[in-house]
């Protein structure tokens, strides 16, 4: 099990630093699913890639890791309004209604997968 743990958080830094990276590749998209309601959007989105980026960074650190997992769960949570926003409005991203809807359903299995590295040390 710890072989599969440790492969699993591997894929969730690269999860991480590679979301976040993006928010400082493509500002843009992350831009438009940025809830109105929200100030400073650029700001939001360069600082949310890179909290991502610094959490997934510290998933690798022992020490660390615990805290980064729950980290990373506030994260997703803290950005969850961004995907309900998409999910309204989904003429930003044109997919089908399902692969939106499934888009927020796999926003709970992260925070999940995160939770699940909550719990023990890899």
């Amino acid at each position: 099990m710890n072989r599969i743990k440790s492969i699993s958080k591997f894929l969730l830094v690269i999860f991480m630093i590679v979301a976040g990276t993006m928010h400082f590749a493509n500002p843009a998209f992350f831009l438009k699913i940025m809830p109105p309601y929200l100030p400073f959007h650029k700001e939001l989105v360069l600082v949310s890639g890179a909290i991502e980026i610094v959490l997934g960074i510290l998933l690798l650190i022992p020490k660390y890791s615990q805290l980064a997992a729950w980290g990373v769960m506030a994260l997703l949570i803290a950005v969850f309004p961004a995907n309900i926003y998409l999910y309204q409005h989904q003429e930003i991203l044109p997919a089908s209604p399902l692969i939106h809807l499934l888009r927020l359903a796999l926003q709970g299995v992260f925070v999940l997968w995160a939770f699940w590295h909550t719990r023990s040390r890899v």
